[in-house]
Parts: C-alpha cells; sequence; structure tokens
C-alpha cells in the first residue's frame, strides 16, 4: 500500500489550502489503489494565483532572457536527477508503462530546453521609417500571465510544453492540470522551489474544468490561454475566452491516417501502425486511428498485424516485461468498448481483442485487450471519429489516389503517417494531405524544435519548436524620430 498524499495548491512558491474542504482523489487505473488527494479550487482560489502571477511578472519580464533561462537549466538538472520518480509517478496516476513513462520524462526535458535555448532568440525587426530621421522598432515582447489548461495522456510533457516557452519569454504561468492525473505536474512544482524560482512565476491550480478551467479562461488578469485536451472541451474554452477577446492557443482531437503503398517496407511499416496505436493504451492524439493499405499488400501486412497486436503484453506497467497498461478510467473505457461494438454492428470484424480484459489484475483496473478491426469502411463512425483506445481499423486501397480521399475525409488534422519508397507520391503528400504534422516511413513522435500543430477540430495554433515559441510573445511597434 503506498503512502497518500494529500496536496494543496502551489501559489507563489508555496503550498496553501483551498479555501473550500472538497478533495479530489486520485487513484491508479491499473489497480485502483488511491494515490492521493488534491485540493479543489474555487474562483476566489483561482483568482488568488492569477493575482500573485501577475505581482510576480514585472520583475520576471524585466529579467535578461539568459537569467529566465537559467532558472529553466536548474529545473532541468532537476527532473533528470529525478527520473526514475517522475516516471513512477506519471505510470502510477495515468498507467503507462513505465518504459514509456520515461520517454515522456525525457521529451519534458527537451521541451524545456529548447525554450531555455532560444529564450534570446526572440528576435524583432528594425525597418525604414516613412520620415526622415525616423526608425520603426517592432519589438517582441510577453503577454502576461499565460494560463495553461492539460490533458491527462502527457501529464508531465504537456505542462513541460506550456511551462518552458511561457517562462523563457518573460510570462508567468498558472497552470490546471487535468483532475485525473495532476500529480506530476505537482511533483514538478516542488522541484521549481527547489531550483530556486522567484515566487508566483510558476502557479498550479486543481480541480475540474467548469469552475478551475472557467475562471482561468475567463479572468480579465489572463492574457492567453494554451489548452490541450478534447475538441468539445477546445470549443468551450474559446468561447469563453471570446468575451475577453483572449488569445488562444487549442491543441485538440485527432484523427490520424496511416497510409501503407504497395512499394513500402511492409515489416517496418506494420511495426510502426501498431507502436503508433498502442502506445499509451492509443491514449495519444497523434495515435495510429485508421491505417490505409494498398490491396497489393493488405494480406501480407494483416498477417504481420496480427502476430504483432498478439504480442503486446498487457498488465501492470510497473511490470518491466508490461508494453501496454490500461485505460485511464473506466468511463474511457466503456467509451472504446462502445465504439468497437458499433463497428461490429455496422459490419467491422474483430480479428483481435474487441473487449475488456478480466481476471487477476484485470479485474482491479481498467484493462481493454489490444483489438484488430478489419471490414471497416471509411463512413463508419470508428473511421471518423476519435477513438482514443487501443483499436487499429484496417481498410484496404486500391491506390494512392483512394487512400489520399478516404484520409483527407475528415474534420480532423493534427498528424497522418505514410510508408512509400516513391518521391512523387511523398511530393504529392506533402501538397494534398491536409494535415499539420506528417510522419513518413517512420513511426509517430515530434521533437521539441519541429511544429506541433493542426487544422479544423484538432484547434488552432501549435505548440514546440520557434513557431510554437513565437506564441508566448506579443509585439508592439514603436516609431522612433532621432
Amino acid at each position: 500500500m503506498t503512502d497518500v498524499r494529500n496536496y494543496d495548491l502551489f501559489v507563489g512558491g508555496e503550498w496553501v489550502p483551498a479555501t473550500a474542504e472538497e478533495r479530489d482523489t486520485i487513484r491508479n487505473p491499473a489497480t485502483g489503489e488511491t494515490l492521493a488527494t488534491v485540493a479543489v479550487a474555487s474562483k476566489d482560489d483561482v483568482d488568488r494565483a492569477l493575482n500573485v502571477a501577475q505581482e510576480a511578472f514585472g520583475t520576471w519580464s524585466r529579467l535578461i532572457a539568459t537569467d529566465r533561462a537559467d532558472y529553466l537549466y536548474k529545473l532541468i538538472d532537476l527532473i533528470r536527477r529525478d527520473e526514475d520518480r517522475l516516471a513512477r509517478i506519471i505510470t502510477t496516476e495515468n498507467g503507462k508503462p513505465l518504459k514509456e513513462a520515461k520517454v515522456e520524462v525525457n521529451f519534458a526535458i527537451q521541451l524545456i530546453r529548447f525554450a531555455a535555448e532560444n529564450a534570446r532568440r526572440l528576435e524583432g525587426n528594425i525597418i525604414p521609417g516613412s520620415r526622415p530621421g525616423e526608425k520603426i522598432l517592432i519589438e517582441k515582447i510577453p503577454h502576461g500571465v499565460v494560463a495553461g489548461i492539460s490533458a491527462w495522456n502527457f501529464p508531465l510533457a504537456l505542462t513541460a510544453r506550456k511551462l518552458g516557452p511561457a517562462l523563457a519569454a518573460g510570462n508567468t504561468f498558472v497552470i490546471k492540470p487535468h483532475e485525473l492525473t495532476p500529480l506530476a505536474t505537482l511533483a514538478l512544482a516542488e522541484l521549481s522551489v527547489e531550483a530556486g524560482f522567484p515566487k508566483g512565476v510558476f502557479n498550479v491550480v486543481t480541480g475540474g474544468g467548469a469552475t478551475v478551467g472557467n475562471q482561468l479562461v475567463t479572468s480579465p488578469i489572463t492574457k492567453l490561454i494554451t489548452m490541450t485536451g478534447s475538441t468539445p472541451a477546445g470549443r468551450k474554452i474559446m468561447a469563453a475566452a471570446s468575451e475577453g477577446l483572449k488569445e488562444v492557443r487549442l491543441e485538440l482531437g485527432g484523427k490520424a491516417p496511416f497510409i501503407v503503398m504497395d512499394d513500402a517496407d511492409i515489416e517496418a511499416a506494420a511495426t510502426a501502425a501498431v507502436s503508433a496505436r498502442f502506445m499509451n493504451c492509443g491514449q495519444v492524439c497523434t495515435a495510429n486511428e485508421r491505417t490505409y493499405v494498398h490491396e497489393a499488400v493488405y494480406d501480407r501486412f494483416l498477417d504481420l498485424l496480427r502476430k504483432k497486436i498478439a504480442d503486446i503484453k498487457v498488465g501492470n506497467p510497473l511490470d518491466p516485461e508490461t508494453t501496454m497498461g490500461p485505460k485511464i478510467s473506466k468511463a474511457e473505457m466503456e467509451k472504446v468498448d462502445g465504439m468497437v461494438k458499433r463497428a461490429v454492428a455496422q459490419g467491422a470484424k474483430v480479428e483481435l481483442g474487441g473487449r475488456e480484459l478480466t481476471g487477476g489484475i484485470y479485474d482491479t483496473g481498467n484493462f481493454y485487450a489490444p483489438t484488430l478491426l478489419t471490414n471497416v469502411t471509411n463512413e463508419m463512425d470508428i473511421s471518423q471519429d476519435e477513438v482514443f483506445g487501443p483499436v487499429l481499423s484496417l481498410i484496404k486501397v486500391q491506390d494512392f489516389d483512394e487512400a489520399l480521399m478516404m484520409a483527407n475525409k475528415s474534420r480532423y488534422g493534427l498528424s497522418a503517417y505514410m510508408f512509400t519508397q516513391d518521391l512523387k507520391k511523398v511530393m504529392r503528400m506533402s501538397n494534398e494531405l491536409n494535415f499539420g504534422e506528417i510522419y513518413v516511413n517512420r513511426e509517430g513522435g515530434e521533437a521539441a524544435q519541429g511544429f506541433h500543430h493542426g487544422y479544423g477540430d484538432s484547434g488552432i495554433g501549435g505548440e514546440d519548436g520557434q513557431y510554437g515559441l513565437e506564441a508566448y510573445v506579443d509585439t508592439k511597434t514603436i516609431y522612433l524620430n532621432y
């Protein structure tokens, strides 16, 4: 039995109690075990955090960029020191295998590192004026207080993805981690104290979206909102933010197509298809949600998928032999099961899985069998709605044109995959595949120096790299006459 810790809110560099006595209980999705209880912030608590962040903004924003970066470098060193502890926190609150949790910790480091390295590359311009003796200066300035709202599938990396650039650019930061997985973010807050962060620069308010999230979004103190989560939640945030004409960055759902052509390296493609679908139990916005395979290689590809999916070891994510853990919650598991049942009712065939796992450890957690569906058509609900679970849907296509057409028939536009050796197809894909992020001849996994963004229902704005960092600054134009 793990010792249960009781967390307060993290405001102004200190742990402060919430005004209400209500608390959220955080449970291990693999065992049902209680991990911690966490304070539930009220509107007044959120306002307190925002006011503290606003008070800290003046001093923080006036630091030279390299001084702000030095605080982030100190935080990186502490994350690296505590890699094992942080990975275990991620695994126990989220359910992903420990080896995947360690990958997430490293990605968090890379995200913060990129922001720190590029803090003094937020460059403005000097352009000729329209009068004699005039220069026009365009400066890059921080927004002020940035509010972050993150999802449960990458509890540490999603906080790091927002924290790094927000602070590097000179903003102060208040984040609401998801109520199912706040512990990694709270652990990061503890490390920020050890790193010597000035009080009020980084604040964490826990609780649900209806109260905490809404107050962060609607407060006049908040200048920029950066959110990762579901498309319905993103719509609500954008609507709430519109009243105050807030700047909003939304990274939302995905329905990534995975295209395999007849000239592809089939073994590599099958391995990548399984990796891109079942990592983190399929709970990834860039996951392979629909697999389009050329009819000439379809049967061979299907055989490889059967073998590779059958080899997935589902179990306790702390066990080093486990390659897939549980769904985050029973409700999420039941949602996935309902989608599979509807697909079968619409004509799909279950080749593997298609059910909740029971017996032994499976009875204590939210375990769903790795599932392979065939006889899937592009019109089925499972081909159009985000599954966010361990279900691979296989669709046969006649040629590249049909694959492109089906792939683009989606309201989402985040990520896509393509396996081919044909340069002409690659060039056509770059022009015709309507997704913001495309992986060619490789599995998924964005880089900290890239730009993670999508079209349509996948959101607005983007994260990571120089383009993502630029979102955390505003511009000021000065007409200088000398």
